[in-house]
Parts: C-alpha cells; sequence; structure tokens
C-alpha cells in the first residue's frame, strides 16, 4: 500500500521543482546567451513532465500551471512596482494582481502541455508539442485584447533560431525552440535521427539568416533621440511637469537633426492645456532648422461624453500640417478599463486611465529632407512593439512604403528592473521580421538605435539624462514575413494539431 504522506510529498517535490525551473528560464532570457541557454532548461522540463507517475491531464495540467506561474511571477514582478510603488495601491494587492495575472499567463503554457499525454508515445511529439505551443502563444497575444510578453521568441535574439523571423516570425522561433528541446530529451532512444535532426535545422536556420529582402535607401538621416530620465512619481505634480516640459523644450531647440524624438508622454499635460503657443514655438523651430520633431504627448479626441485623451505622438515637420498617431494597442487598466474592472482602477489610482483608442489604418510619419525623398516611419507607442503581427500587417497595408520603426516609451513605471531589456528584445526582434532599422525614444531608458537586423547600434545608459546623437540608414522592402504574417506558421501547426487529433482517436 502507498504511504499517502510519501506520495503527497513526492508530488510536492515535483511541483517544487518546476516552479524553479519556471523561474530559472525567465532569469535565463536576461543573460548574453539567453536563447541558447532556454532550450537545454525546457528539456529538462520535457523530461520531467514525462516521468511515468506525471503523465495523466490533470497531472500534466497542473505541472504545467507550476512550471508557468515560476516563469511568469519571476518575469513579470515588475509590475508590482507600477501598481504599488507608483501607483499607491497596497502590498496585498499589488503582490496579488502581479499573481493572478501570472497564473492567467501560465494557463497557456498548461494547455500546451497537455500535448504530451495526448500523443506521448509518438515519433512526432515534439511537433505536436511546438504546434500547440504555437498556437497557445498567438492566442495569448489575442484573447483579451492579448499579452504575448515573455514569449520564447524574443530571447532567441541571443540564439540560435533568430535568423527564420524576417520569414515567419517570432511564433517560428517559438516553434523551433520547443522541437529542439524536446529531441534533445529523445537523443538516448534515437541518437543519430535527434542530432542530426537538431544540427540540420540549426544550420539551416543560421543560412537563411545570409538572405536580406530589404536594401539601403538614400542617404543615412541624423537623429537625436532625448531621454529626460523623469521619476514616475513626478508626472501629476504639476510644478514637475512644467520642469519637464522646459527640459524637453530646449533640449529640442539646442541642435537641428533630420529628426528630433522625444518619448511617450515626455509631454505629460493634455495638449489643449501645454503652454499657450508651445507647440506653435516649436514649429516656427521645425521651419527654420529643416528639423522633425516627434513629440509624445497626451492628445483628446471628440466623444459622445465630450472630449477624450488618447496617447498621442504628435509630428512637426517643415512647413507642413502637424502629424498625430494615437496608440491603437491600450493597456488594460493603465489606458482602459476593461468591463467590470473599474473597482480595480480606483485601487490603482492612475489618473487619465481610460484613453481613446487610435485608428488601425493611420499613415506613416513622413520626414523630410530638402532636396531628398522622404523618410516614412511606422511609429510604435510603449508596448505596441510586442504584438508583431500588428506591426506587419500595418506595415504591409501602408500606402506608403515604410523605411524605418520608431518606439516612443516611458518604462519609468517599472522602476530599476529588467522591464526595460525585456522591451528591447521584443524591439529587436520586430526589426528582424521587418527588415527594418529601429529607433527607440524612451524617458529612463533603453534609448537605443537597431539595425535591420536587430542588432543594438548605440545606446544609452539607462537612468541617465542625454541625448543620443547618430545617424540610421533608412531601408526598403518587405520580408516575408510583413507580407504573410503569422498565417504560414498558424497553418502548419493547425494542420500539426488536426494530425495529433486523429492519431489519438486512432490509437
Amino acid at each position: 500500500m502507498i504511504d499517502p504522506f510519501s506520495r503527497g510529498r513526492h508530488q510536492g517535490i515535483h511541483f517544487l521543482v518546476l516552479l524553479l525551473l519556471g523561474a530559472i528560464l525567465a532569469g535565463a532570457a536576461e543573460l548574453p546567451y539567453g536563447g541558447w541557454i532556454q532550450i537545454p532548461i525546457l528539456s529538462i522540463v520535457w523530461w520531467w513532465l514525462k516521468q511515468e507517475h506525471f503523465c495523466s491531464v490533470k497531472k500534466l495540467f497542473l505541472s504545467g500551471l507550476t512550471f508557468g506561474l515560476g516563469y511568469f511571477v519571476i518575469g513579470l514582478w515588475w509590475i508590482y512596482i507600477s501598481l504599488h510603488d507608483v501607483g499607491g495601491m497596497n502590498i496585498a494587492l499589488s503582490c496579488m494582481a502581479v499573481f493572478l495575472l501570472s497564473a492567467y499567463m501560465a494557463i497557456y503554457f498548461s494547455l500546451a502541455t497537455l500535448t504530451i499525454s495526448l500523443v506521448q508515445s509518438s515519433r512526432f511529439t515534439g511537433l505536436f508539442l511546438a504546434a500547440d505551443w504555437v498556437v497557445m502563444e498567438f492566442l495569448r497575444g489575442y484573447i483579451f485584447t492579448g499579452f504575448p510578453w515573455m514569449g520564447l521568441a524574443e530571447s532567441q535574439i541571443n540564439g540560435p533560431f533568430a535568423p527564420i523571423a524576417p520569414y515567419f516570425g517570432g511564433l517560428a522561433c517559438t516553434f523551433l525552440v520547443i522541437w529542439t528541446s524536446w529531441e534533445i530529451v529523445q537523443i538516448k532512444k534515437h541518437a543519430i535521427y535527434s542530432l542530426v535532426s537538431i544540427a540540420a535545422v540549426i544550420v539551416i536556420t543560421q543560412l537563411a539568416g545570409l538572405f536580406s529582402f530589404t536594401k539601403p535607401f538614400g542617404e543615412p538621416i541624423t537623429v537625436r533621440l532625448i531621454q529626460g530620465n523623469f521619476e514616475q512619481t513626478l508626472k501629476f505634480n504639476p510644478q514637475a511637469i512644467g520642469q519637464q516640459i522646459d527640459f524637453y523644450t530646449g533640449e529640442i531647440k539646442k541642435e537641428a537633426a533630420n529628426l528630433i524624438i522625444i518619448p511617450e508622454t515626455a509631454f505629460p499635460w493634455p495638449q489643449n492645456n501645454l503652454p499657450t503657443g508651445l507647440l506653435n514655438y516649436l514649429q516656427d523651430f521645425s521651419n527654420s532648422s529643416a528639423s522633425n520633431i516627434l513629440l509624445g504627448l497626451i492628445g483628446d479626441v471628440p466623444s459622445k461624453t465630450g472630449l477624450q485623451y488618447t496617447n498621442r505622438a504628435t509630428g512637426l515637420s517643415p512647413n507642413t500640417a502637424p502629424y498625430q498617431f494615437d496608440k491603437v494597442h491600450l493597456v488594460p487598466f493603465g489606458e482602459f478599463i476593461p468591463p467590470g474592472f473599474r473597482w480595480f482602477v480606483e485601487a490603482f489610482r492612475v489618473p487619465m486611465s481610460d484613453f481613446a483608442r487610435g485608428s488601425s489604418e493611420q499613415a506613416p510619419f513622413s520626414i523630410t529632407r530638402q532636396g531628398k525623398t522622404d523618410v516614412n516611419a511606422a511609429i510604435t507607442i510603449c508596448y505596441e512593439d510586442i504584438f508583431g503581427g500588428e506591426l506587419a500587417s500595418r506595415i504591409g497595408n501602408s500606402e506608403k512604403p515604410v523605411h524605418l520603426l520608431i518606439n516612443m516609451t516611458n518604462l519609468a513605471w517599472f522602476g530599476k528592473s529588467q522591464a526595460s531589456s525585456q522591451q528591447l528584445r521584443l524591439s529587436q526582434l520586430r526589426s528582424l521580421e521587418t527588415g527594418l532599422p529601429a529607433l527607440r525614444a524612451t524617458n529612463t531608458g533603453i534609448t537605443s538605435v537597431l539595425g535591420p537586423d536587430g542588432k543594438v547600434l548605440s545606446s544609452l545608459p539607462e537612468f541617465t539624462q542625454a541625448n543620443l546623437s547618430t545617424q540610421v540608414q533608412a531601408h526598403i522592402g518587405k520580408t516575408p514575413y510583413v507580407r504573410w504574417g503569422n498565417f504560414p506558421i498558424l497553418s502548419i501547426s493547425c494542420f500539426l494539431l488536426i494530425w495529433a487529433l486523429i492519431r489519438h482517436r486512432r490509437f
């Protein structure tokens, strides 16, 4: 007879190991070769889940949930800073919010791992598991407006499978990570087949990176990215707001450039309440210096109840009407209130937390240069650059060719955490997927210039007040991912899952 106490202790150890493995996997993403390191860690997870006593559907689901919880709590703990340190929410509610969000994210991991139980004896289990993981990751980025942060794809910027991103996007990177990690577990049974398969896929992926789908366009443009490094707690202090506006205005006027960018909500005040004549003053500077200027501010649009705020980028170009881009993909709770959650926002105590949503068909920002062809830039604000499919669709459907990506963000909400390095990797993946260089203008960091291959060309140290003055070479062309989006990888994944279900019914 099995001792219930011993069985309970054994299962407790099992779940604790998975919790720790999830935390280690999240921590590995921050290491220089994190994309490589994560693969053997996942292999350990699969080996652990394959043990005979943990192959039931219920135990696999709970195991995947535990593993995902460890992963997301470590990866998303910085949300606590925005809730407690900045938002003023009490400790218990802040911790609960991080835990509940992590638990919700972990459900997708749980559902993906159920494939192991469905087709555990199949030689194709690795393909089926990878397909399921891809579908779950896609859904994680879609359901309830989506939150695909901390996916496995962005870590591949420092891993073996990044070169596949221009072809099939970040989800294809995720597919190969999961498949490879599973095949490593199979080496003991099928050494030659697994080793040859893994080596062949890595070699083919690396060779794919030798091809480029975009090419340089025109002469490099001069850029100035201004990093103000203002604490988030000062955003709603009228005196501090005035000092922040004065700082950015003064920095803009210091030196001309083809393009000058300040971060998201660097002017943290509704546009119609800004100091009288400020925008006209900056427009005059744009006219006289031939500089294009992008300003992060709070816009407003008409609504049924009057005016509603927007998270806006306003562009000023020489002798041209002002351009505006209103953020499309809003942050739940931070920028709009989901139905039934007003109590949460009131506990959060953040002003202006119900923004209007911008149109998904907004034109790119045209950077004008005397006697030269315009350079068109696709703008994203804050975490919009984590939605690769949406950005690819915007670029692919744009009437004007897009030559450059611009992300304006403010990560002061999250203090001294890994949030900035996580978003940098996401921006790198977007550049790689689209084959376009990118400019990142941030409040506290990481302000940087990225090449069309996602490599960081130059950057500013975090939590410093400085300017990044450099040149960037615009590119023209469309990658396969921009043309096709996620359709190919999702089609392959769905086909594999249908095949897995047919096999399951047959056997």
